[in-house]
C-alpha cells in the first residue's frame, strides 16, 4: 500500500488518541456488516500497523513524524492536481508568490495525467528568455527523472537560492528529441502589468499573472495610456488589446477587480461548493474606465484561472472580443488553509462559472475568433515591444479595433 493510499486514513487517529488500536479487528469479529464507527477503527489499526511495519523493516530509518506528513500529503493530492498539503517552507513560498516575489526560474506548472506540463513562463524571468513554452512537458530536473515526482516535489526543485543552476529537461509537441535548458535561478520580481500605445491611440495591456498589486497596476497604467493618447491625438483610447496569452492565473479577487475595471454591472463570476464560504457571487460596480472603448482580448492554451475568468466575464457581457486559440481550462477555486506550526492545506473548494453560467473547467473559453500563432507567444521585436509585424493574434486585434466589431451577448439576464 503506498503513501497516498494511507493518507487517507490519518485524519481519524485525533479522536481516538491514547486508546489501543489494536481492539478494532476483535469489534468486529462476526458481523457482516461492520457500522462506519467500526470502519474508522479498522482503518485507523491498519494505518497504525503499516506504520510500525516501515519503521521497523524499511530499509532506511524514518522517522514517525515524516511518514505522517508524507502520509497527509498523500491523502490531499489525491484529491485533485491542484489540492496539496504544505509545509511551512512551502506555505511561504506560496504567499511569497502571491506578492510577486520569489526566487526561481519563472515556471507556472500544473500537473495532468500524471505529467508536469508547463502553464506558462512568466516574462522577464531565466525560462522565458531560454525558450521554455507553454505545453513543455518537464520530464527531469538536474539528470534526475520527475517520473515520480508530484507537483509540489517538482515546483520545490524548480525553486531555490539565487545564482545557484539548474537544468530542465522537456518533451515539446512536435519534436523528435527532448529539449534541454540550463538556467540559473534568479530573484523573481514579477511586475504583473506590461502596456504601451499602438497605434496613437490604440493602448496594449499585457498582465502576466494575477496577484495582490496587478489591480493597482493596471488601472494606472490605464490612466498613463490615456494621457499618452490626449496628448498625441486629443482623443481618450479608440481601444485595448487586453494580452493574457500565457498568464497562468493567480489571486481570484484581483481577476475580479480587473473584470470591474471595465464592467458597469452584472455578474462577474459565480462559484458553487459545499461550504457557504465556497458559494458566491461576484459583481461588477457601476464606472467602465474605458468607458465603452472597444477590447480585444488575447489568449492561448496558457491562459488558465484567473485569466479564463476575465475574459469568460468579458465575453459573456458583450464587452470585449476574445482571440486566440482555447484557453487552459482551470475552472476550480483554491482556498490556502493555515494549520498549525506554520504549515497549510491548499484545498479545491469551489467550481466557478462565468456569468452565462457555464463551466469551463477542462473545456475552457472559447475565442470569438480563432487564430493560431506562432511559439513563443506573446511575441517581442528586439526592442522588447510587442511585435505587430509577426505577431498574427495582436494583428488581428488591431484590425478588429480599427472595425469596431459589432459582438453578442452569451450572458443571461
Amino acid at each position: 500500500m503506498s503513501l497516498k493510499t494511507r493518507g487517507i486514513l490519518v485524519l481519524v487517529i485525533g479522536s481516538i488518541l491514547g486508546v489501543s488500536l489494536s481492539v478494532g479487528g476483535n469489534m468486529l469479529a462476526g458481523r457482516d456488516t461492520p457500522s462506519p464507527r467500526e470502519l474508522t477503527w479498522e482503518q485507523a489499526s491498519l494505518l497504525r500497523e503499516v506504520m510500525e511495519r516501515v519503521q521497523r523493516d524499511y530499509v532506511e530509518p524514518i522517522d514517525e513524524a515524516e511518514l505522517l506528513d508524507n502520509a497527509i500529503r498523500g491523502m490531499v493530492s489525491d484529491l485533485d492536481p491542484h489540492s496539496a498539503f504544505l509545509d511551512a517552507d512551502e506555505y511561504q513560498d506560496i504567499r511569497i508568490s502571491t506578492t510577486g516575489r520569489y526566487s526561481g526560474v519563472g515556471l507556472e506548472v500544473s500537473s495532468a495525467e500524471e505529467r508536469i506540463l508547463v502553464i506558462s513562463p512568466i516574462d522577464g524571468t531565466p525560462a522565458a528568455r531560454a525558450g521554455v513554452e507553454a505545453g513543455d512537458e518537464i520530464i527531469s530536473i538536474d539528470d534526475v527523472s520527475i517520473i515520480d515526482d508530484g507537483l509540489d516535489d517538482t515546483i520545490n526543485k524548480l525553486r531555490g537560492r539565487a545564482g545557484t543552476p539548474v537544468t530542465i529537461m522537456v518533451r515539446r509537441a512536435d519534436y523528435d528529441d527532448p529539449l534541454t535548458f540550463r538556467l540559473t535561478r534568479q530573484k523573481i520580481q514579477v511586475t504583473s502589468v506590461s502596456h504601451e500605445i499602438l497605434d496613437r491611440s490604440v493602448g496594449y495591456l499585457r498582465l502576466s499573472q494575477f496577484n495582490v498589486t496587478t489591480n493597482d497596476e493596471a488601472g494606472r497604467a490605464i490612466d498613463q495610456m490615456m494621457d499618452e493618447a490626449q496628448d498625441e491625438t486629443g482623443n481618450m483610447l479608440t481601444g485595448l488589446v487586453l494580452d493574457l496569452r500565457n498568464n497562468p492565473g493567480g489571486i481570484l479577487d484581483s481577476a475580479v477587480d480587473i473584470s470591474d475595471l471595465f464592467l458597469n454591472d452584472g455578474v462577474i463570476v459565480s462559484a458553487q461548493g459545499r461550504t457557504p464560504e465556497s458559494r458566491f457571487v461576484r459583481t461588477a460596480n457601476q464606472g467602465d474606465i474605458l468607458d465603452g472603448a472597444t477590447i480585444v482580448v488575447l489568449v492561448n492554451g496558457g491562459s488558465a484561472s484567473a485569466s479564463e475568468i476575465v475574459a469568460g466575464a468579458l465575453q459573456d457581457h458583450n464587452r470585449a472580443t476574445i482571440v486566440g486559440t482555447q484557453t487552459f481550462g482551470k475552472g476550480l477555486v483554491q482556498t490556502v488553509m493555515p494549520l498549525s506550526r506554520g504549515r497549510a492545506i491548499k484545498l479545491t473548494t469551489s467550481h466557478y462559472f462565468t456569468p452565462s453560467g457555464d463551466s469551463i473547467n477542462e473545456t475552457g473559453v472559447t475565442p470569438d475568433i480563432y487564430i493560431e500563432s506562432d511559439r513563443g507567444v506573446p511575441g517581442w521585436n528586439l526592442n522588447g515591444h510587442p511585435d505587430r509585424e509577426n505577431d498574427a493574434q495582436l494583428s488581428e486585434a488591431l484590425e478588429l479595433i480599427r472595425n469596431e466589431p459589432v459582438m453578442h451577448s452569451r450572458a443571461k439576464d
